[in-house]
């Protein structure tokens, strides 16, 4: 996509978190002058405790750091493309095991002094309450003040901007037991489109008992029990009575058990989450237990033992739009050329996805504004399959997603052993990611 020189060569970004930090630096490092926006310390959020740039709030890991993790991919991929925010998470790191985790404190300050310092970037101080005219980055967050979210849903539409996220667990296609699990509709009508997990009674009481006990994530202040109304947590329906579930999301009519040739006591159901069917949701599972505990639990399911998680369940505040909609993968807005968006608001998930996102929102962004084509990365890259996730996946049913190797197109010819699988992922995504970056990091490293 070819774009038309702009006479304004200022690029605007609000927010001055994790992913507005990159994208100013990386718009900045391309000879682009940025006005960075971050409304603290005048505006504070509930989360929030610091006056600095990419304040970490929820955790000071950033995932795994193994070269055969999908976590550990994007950030070596981040390395590769010159991340600012990968250099400071290396420089402040603490001991983690095979994990990324910084000394909080000293991460933000770094991020905030070096893009403060940077000679192309401004940081205002204020809160900004309508997208600003020419050249901008919306990179907000979860915690979008009220006013500019309400300059969004006017330009994006009501009905594609959401505010409360309740998310049920992802779980890969290849750790469900088939001998176990099975295809089928209900009563048989229409495509075999559900995977089904059959309990008997028994199995059925063992897990409604572990669900009801298992710890739950506490609310914040800003996270009123209202919310839950009209989308109840699993475990909350569970703790009404022992056979409401059985009679709710689990119930098993018109499905029979061909192992048994009959109806099974109760049917946990998984629909296919991704056009490649690498990845199922587990239905009617949106949850607030802590997420170890998902995995305790969940894996007492008929055929799920075994199951490897790449999104847990989640039900808390978040502020994000209906990207399949609204943005082409460069992380434009398809209806305002020069309009780019990064973060969480994008329904990117995790500290590393909106870093990548601000990677690519802010590269675009100066190759907008300076005249050039916009870049579109590999999808076969972990970075590249993010921003085409968010931009195709299924509008009606899109969620926010973290980076995981089922977002990734198969491999030609197919790998079955998992570890050989995700080698043969990162091997082709450095080759793949090469062209893209003529003067790459020479430190990074994907062994």
């Amino acid at each position: 996509m070819e774009a038309q020189p702009q006479t304004s060569t200022v690029i605007t970004v609000v927010g001055g978190g994790l992913a507005g930090s990159e994208a100013a630096w990386q718009a900045a490092e391309r000879g682009v002058q940025v006005i960075l926006c971050e409304m603290r310390p005048q505006n504070r959020t509930p989360a929030h405790v610091s006056d600095w740039l990419a304040e970490l709030v929820c955790s000071n890991s950033l995932g795994s750091d193994l070269p055969d993790r999908a976590a550990g991919l994007l950030k070596a991929e981040l390395r590769y493309l010159h991340s600012l925010l990968l250099a400071c998470a290396d420089e402040t790191r603490v001991p983690a095991g095979g994990a990324l985790a910084v000394d909080r404190e000293l991460f933000a300050a770094e991020v905030t002094r070096r893009v403060e310092a940077h000679p192309r970037v401004r940081v205002v101080r204020e809160e900004v309450a309508a997208i600003p005219e020419g050249p901008t980055i919306i990179a907000t967050g979860p915690l979008t003040s009220e006013a500019l979210a309400e300059s969004i849903a006017t330009l994006t539409g009501q009905e594609h901007l959401y505010f409360y996220d309740a998310l049920a667990p992802i779980v890969t296609a290849d750790s469900i037991d088939m001998s176990v699990a099975f295809r089928a509709s209900r009563y048989g009508k229409g495509d075999a489109d559900y995977i089904n997990c059959p309990m008997t009674e028994e199995e059925y009481e063992r897990f409604v008992e572990a669900l009801v006990s298992a710890e739950r994530i506490p609310l914040r202040d800003f996270e009123p029990d209202r919310f839950f109304e009209g989308c109840l947590a699993v475990e909350v329906m569970a703790a009404r009575g022992q056979e409401t579930l059985a009679f709710g999301p689990l119930r098993p009519v018109g499905l029979t058990d061909p192992r048994t040739g009959r109806r099974p006591h109760a049917v946990v159901q998984l629909r296919q989450d991704n056009l490649a069917a690498t990845l199922y949701n587990i239905v009617g599972f949106q949850t607030n237990l802590r997420y170890g505990e998902q995995e305790r639990v969940f894996r007492l399911i008929p055929g799920l033992e075994r199951a490897e998680f790449v999104r847990y369940g989640q039900m808390h505040r978040n502020t994000f739009i209906n990207a399949p909609v609204l943005l082409e993968p460069t992380m434009g807005f398809r209806a305002r050329p020069g309009l780019f968006f990064a973060g969480q608001i994008t329904g990117v998930e995790g500290y590393v996805g909106s870093v990548g996102s601000g990677w690519v929102a802010g590269v675009n962004a100066a190759r907008f504004t300076l005249g050039q084509g916009l870049l579109v990365l590999p999808p076969t890259t972990m970075l590249g399959a993010l921003c085409h996730y968010v931009s195709h996946a299924e509008p009606e049913t899109f969620q926010p997603m973290k980076a995981n190797f089922g977002l990734m197109p198969p491999l030609d010819p197919p790998v079955r052993n998992k570890r050989k699988r995700y080698q043969a992922y990162v091997a082709r995504a450095l080759d793949d990611l090469k062209p893209q970056m003529p003067d790459p990091n020479p430190n990074a490293s994907f062994a």
